[in-house]
């Protein structure tokens, strides 16, 4: 029988074909990032670069390392979540390092890939320590409240500490670093919602009264999280972080609609999104600016009558219209666009321009459905898992996930106004490279507990009976012999 407890020396067979089909998608990957590199530079550098070899074999090296483990410590995860995050994070640093060609070329600037090796490696060391320390994911309830309050702390810490990025503050510099705070705290907030809605589900759900046939709970079991929700949204507004915002009231509803599952808390949640959209809209400057330029796309290019570009006017999603025009179907083929025109491509949402202008609209599609296979991963993990913590800090991790992919997607779109979230594992960035690789970490570590539940044998209590029933035959006759 498989021995319990994650690291165990023998594992059921199915665990074991798992792991070896994450190998082998997990080889495809890098094969994949590796023909991406290696034809970036014969386009626009006309051989391959000296660190070529170098980078490639570091990254697959890492990759490596990762899955063994999660062969050691994870070993009946889900074998999908691992080779996605990587390719993924490979197409990213293939699209970095396409971008530093033409942005030192056209601007100057140094390269960007240097460093998102690095916050590559520090976030896949990250991973497999959480792969390692976290033992089971029950684990994570004991620190409910320490994990809120650092949360708030963190929200908190930009207001007062961060840098003015853009209008937006949400970094913190300590020295020659900066992080960003709700990168994290989107991970804390996930679980410390799960562990309170897994406590009072019963009441969120059965007690209340109905409003306009709406069924509510009572208010003193609801406030703890309301409040908490409330103290991010206004702090996170005050920073001008309005995607956080939105992801964090985005999970909470989800979250809120599968512990309860009640319709009318959709209906709550999408009527004060559009009130809390609508003010800050109107009163925040750097939002309306956003909005502005999401109504109008080519506002950049009318100048007023002096001559000038009009104040918080921006050229950015005129020019991601024009690389998904320009990629059409099958895209313009690696190097060959001028996405590189959308300054920061690289380093915020519109890396993704860049892969419809020179991948196509195939590109993008392949991206989005890796994106939405990994959520659909993650739900149904949040399915498979008996206990009630496990199923909502699954599905809030995953939905924290895809609605940060569907904020960024429909920004560069124009679906949506632009937030300035980084999209996952993709686009460059420290703080947004960790907390994706952690998130896919907690994914790995449930989806092991939900496989160790179906695929370790149980033991036969038939089999146990008759085992114990002969030891005590046995004894019975020995006790007779002794007394003969």
């Amino acid at each position: 029988m498989g021995a319990r407890g994650s690291g165990s020396a023998t594992v059921a067979p199915g665990a074991k074909r798992r792991r070896n089909l994450e190998l082998t998608l997990l080889l495809f990957a890098l094969a994949l990032c590796g023909f991406g590199y290696a034809n970036v530079d014969l386009v626009l550098n006309g051989s391959l670069s000296g660190s070529f070899a170098v980078q490639i074999v570091g990254v697959s090296l890492l990759a490596l390392v990762a899955h063994l483990a999660v062969r050691k410590w994870a070993p009946y995860a889900d074998p999908l979540m691992l080779p996605i995050a990587v390719a993924l994070t490979g197409l990213g640093l293939v699209m970095i390092h396409r971008l530093d060609f033409s942005n030192h070329k056209a601007y100057g600037w140094a390269p960007m890939l240097p460093n998102q090796l690095m916050w590559t490696v520090i976030a896949l060391v990250a991973f497999v320590g959480l792969i390692a320390v976290v033992k089971h994911h029950r684990m994570l309830a004991r620190y409910t409240y320490l994990l809120m309050a650092s949360s708030l702390v963190m929200l908190v810490a930009p207001a007062f500490f961060g840098a003015d990025t853009y209008g937006a503050r949400r970094w913190i510099k300590i020295g020659p670093l900066q992080f960003q705070p709700g990168e994290f705290t989107k991970i804390a907030i996930v679980i410390f919602f799960a562990s309170y809605l897994m406590a009072n589900r019963d009441a969120l759900a059965l007690v209340g009264r109905r409003v306009i046939g709406i069924s509510l709970p009572r208010g003193r079991n609801l406030g703890p999280i309301l409040v908490v929700w409330a103290v991010s949204l206004v702090v996170l507004v005050a920073e001008s972080d309005l995607g956080t915002s939105l992801i964090f009231f985005g999970a909470f509803i989800a979250m809120l609609y599968i512990a309860t599952q009640r319709t009318g808390w959709l209906v709550v949640g999408g009527l004060m999104a559009l009130g809390g959209a609508t003010a800050a809209a109107t009163l925040v400057s750097h939002v309306k600016y956003r909005v502005n330029n999401w109504l109008d796309p080519m506002l950049y290019y009318k100048l007023t009558p002096e001559g000038k570009n009009p104040v918080g006017s921006s050229p950015q999603l005129a020019e991601s219209l024009f690389s998904f025009g320009h990629g059409g179907l099958l895209g313009t083929g690696l190097g060959q666009g001028q996405s590189w025109l959308i300054k920061f491509a690289d380093a915020s949402d519109w890396i993704l321009s860049t892969v419809g202008e020179e991948l196509g609209t195939a590109g993008v599609m392949a991206v989005l459905i890796m994106y939405v296979l990994l959520t659909q991963r993650g739900m149904r993990v949040a399915v498979r898992l008996s206990d009630p913590f496990g199923k909502l800090l699954a599905a809030g991790l995953s939905a924290t996930l895809i609605l940060q992919v569907f904020i960024v997607a429909g920004g560069v779109t124009g679906l949506i106004p632009q937030t300035g979230k980084a999209l996952p594992f993709l686009a460059q960035g420290g703080s947004a490279m960790v907390a994706a690789w952690l998130n896919v970490a907690l994914l790995i570590k449930l989806s092991d507990a939900a496989g160790r539940a179906e695929m370790e044998p149980k033991p036969d209590p038939n089999a146990t009976l008759t085992i114990s029933a002969e030891e005590i035959a046995r004894a019975h006759a020995e006790m007779e012999q002794t007394g003969n």
